[in-house]
C-alpha cells in the first residue's frame, strides 16, 4: 500500500504544481525502515522553487486529502517549502503550506481559510531535514545533497529538545512516544546518532539504568507489535525526569 500511495502522491503534485515542483522526499519511519501502519504516518517534505498561488494550493490539498483517506492509520505528514530556505539552512524554517491528520477538520471545515493561513515558522523542520539527509530518499527530482545544505547541530537539537520539553508532565498520556523519543535525543546528544524511535529504544536498553528496562521493552513492543503496554506512571514520570536532566548536560542552553 505505501509504494503505491507514494508514487500516486508524486504523480498528483508534478500534475499540480508542474515546473514549480523541485522534488518530492521521504523521511521517518518509512525511509528508517520501521513504518508500522499502526502507529507511524508518512512523512514528506515537497520543495518548490517559488510561492504557491492559493489556487493551486487549493488543488494540491484536495489531493492530500484524497490520499490521506487511503494512507495507514495516522495518514499522511507533509510541509511544502521553498528551496531558497533549505540551502542555506534557514531556522525557525518557513514553510508554504503543511497538512497532518490533526488539520484534516480544519480543511473540511474551511479549505480556503486553510490553504490562506496555514503558513509560518516550524521548527520541527530542523529535525525532518537532518533525517532526510541522513537517511531519507528523494521520491522525485533534484537529489538531497543538491537540496538540502547541513543542518546545524545546534538547531537539529533544538528542534528534537522542543518535541520532549514537556515529558514529565505529558508522559502519562503518551508513554511510548515519549520513551522512545528522550531516548533517541539522548542518543544524539551523548552520541550524535540521528535515530528512529525504534532504533532510540534499542540504543536505551544498552545505555541506561537497568530500573528503566521494563518500561523501554513495552514501550518498544508497544510500538513495534501493537502490544498493550501496563505504565507504571511513578517510574514513567521518573524516567523523564532524569532523561530531561542528561539530555540538558549535553546541551547548556538548557
Amino acid at each position: 500500500m505505501t509504494k503505491g500511495l507514494l508514487n500516486r502522491f508524486t504523480g498528483r503534485a508534478r500534475e499540480i504544481l508542474k515546473g514549480n515542483l523541485v522534488g518530492v522526499y521521504l523521511h521517518g519511519s518509512t525511509a528508517m525502515g520501521c513504518f508500522n501502519p499502526e502507529k507511524s504516518d508518512i512523512d514528506l517534505i515537497v520543495v518548490v522553487e517559488e510561492p504557491v498561488p492559493d489556487p493551486v494550493k487549493r488543488r494540491y490539498m484536495d489531493m492530500v486529502v484524497e490520499l490521506n483517506a487511503q494512507g495507514p492509520a495516522k495518514g499522511i505528514e507533509m510541509s511544502v517549502v521553498r528551496r531558497e530556505v533549505c540551502s542555506p539552512f534557514v531556522y525557525p524554517t518557513p514553510f508554504e503550506l503543511h497538512f497532518s491528520a490533526g488539520h484534516l477538520a480544519w480543511y473540511l471545515r474551511d479549505p480556503d481559510g486553510y490553504v490562506r493561513n496555514m503558513k509560518g515558522c516550524d521548527k520541527d523542520l530542523a529535525a525532518h531535514f537532518t533525517i532526510l539527509r541522513k537517511r531519507g530518499r528523494c521520491l522525485y527530482g533534484a537529489p538531497i545533497g543538491e537540496v538540502f545544505s547541513e543542518v546545524p547541530a545546534a538547531d537539529y537539537m533544538d528542534s528534537i529538545w522542543n518535541d520532549v520539553a514537556g515529558a514529565e508532565e505529558e508522559i502519562g498520556q503518551a508513554a511510548t512516544y515519549f520513551t522512545l523519543n528522550l531516548a533517541r535525543v539522548l542518543a544524539y546528544g551523548e552520541e550524535g546518532l540521528v535515530l528512529s524511535k525504534k532504533e532510540g529504544g534499542e540504543w536505551a536498553l544498552g545505555h541506561l539504568p537497568e530500573n528503566y528496562r521494563l518500561l523501554i521493552e513495552s514501550a518498544l513492543n508497544e510500538y513495534t507489535e501493537n502490544a498493550p503496554a501496563a505504565v507504571d506512571e511513578a517510574l514513567a514520570a521518573d524516567y523523564a525526569r532524569y532523561m530531561l536532566g542528561r539530555i540538558k548536560r549535553c546541551d547548556p542552553r538548557r
